[in-house]
């Protein structure tokens, strides 16, 4: 099944983007209606918040709070980078974007929303030679110029798969966020996704460990604003979020492996041997 390719432009002044999303307007609105789906939810200006597909990185804002700065902002730094997006300067609190030279144009790769009506995309600065609206197959080639690809190989963004997600893409992507790893990129020497992490306090994830944003978010939503870490896989297990382990071919749910000891967590197979199930 194909792509659709919507021609556009990126925007972040007076939004508060982080690395793994961003406004885009497409250069004819009509396309939109090519996406399956619930209808793109835009904005007064014509703006649609992506959500860039395969990848997750560190929280610069969630429910009031982030996950370790120094590598959320370089993440979302590099996707404003990379899409020549220059002289950003933010508001004196450092939440929203007051002025930059934004509104370059790019290009993104979608079928289709989700839920929360963001079209699921791949990402592409510059220009595209197939005309605005057409249908494209994205072969693994084509994915490497993607700012998905380019964001995990380099080690700015963990490998996070939904179902609707072709294999020999994630494949591919799967293989950039090992070489990142193995070449100690971005997040991977600080990691503790796999290996544990003790939560004492909120600000164990959001100052100290580097860890999977969805963990992140679901030990803040566990937590609120403090308590400790304890019930947190009878909370996982209370609201259940289905998913395929890869290796054992296996479905299941997020809490199956997710391991809590007295105060410490982890995930005990990688992030890129799950898929969730695209609700």
């Amino acid at each position: 099944m194909p792509f659709n390719l919507i021609k556009g432009t990126f925007h972040v002044i007076g939004y508060s983007p982080d690395g793994d999303s961003i406004r885009f307007q497409a250069d004819d609105r009509d396309n939109w209606k090519l996406l399956a789906g619930p209808p793109v939810q835009l904005n007064a200006k014509g703006h649609a918040q992506l959500r860039i597909e395969a990848i997750d990185t560190l929280e610069t804002h969630y429910q009031g709070h982030h996950q370790p700065l120094q590598l959320a902002n370089a993440a979302m730094h590099f996707l404003l980078d990379e899409l020549g997006i220059r002289k950003v300067k933010f508001n004196d609190a450092g939440t929203r974007i007051v002025s930059a030279e934004d509104g370059t144009a790019g290009y993104i790769l979608s079928r289709t929303t989700e839920k929360n009506r963001r079209p699921v995309s791949f990402v592409f600065a510059g220009a595209a030679e197939e005309s605005d609206g057409a249908p494209v197959f994205l072969d693994p080639g084509r994915l490497k110029y993607s700012i998905n690809y380019q964001s995990v190989l380099a080690g700015l963004a963990y490998p996070t798969y939904y179902s609707g997600l072709f294999s020999d893409l994630r494949k591919t992507i799967t293989r950039a966020a090992d070489k990142a790893r193995k070449g100690g990129k971005g997040i991977w020497p600080k990691d503790q996704t796999t290996h544990g992490f003790t939560v004492v306090s909120l600000a164990s994830v959001t100052d100290d460990e580097v860890i999977l944003p969805k963990l992140f978010r679901r030990i803040i939503n566990f937590m609120g604003d403090g308590g400790g870490i304890d019930g947190f896989k009878d909370y996982l297990a209370a609201n259940p979020e289905p998913v395929l382990e890869l290796k054992a071919g296996h479905f299941s749910n997020l809490d199956t492996f997710v391991e809590v000891t007295r105060n410490k967590v982890r995930l005990t197979v990688e992030p890129e041997d799950l898929v969730f199930v695209e609700k």
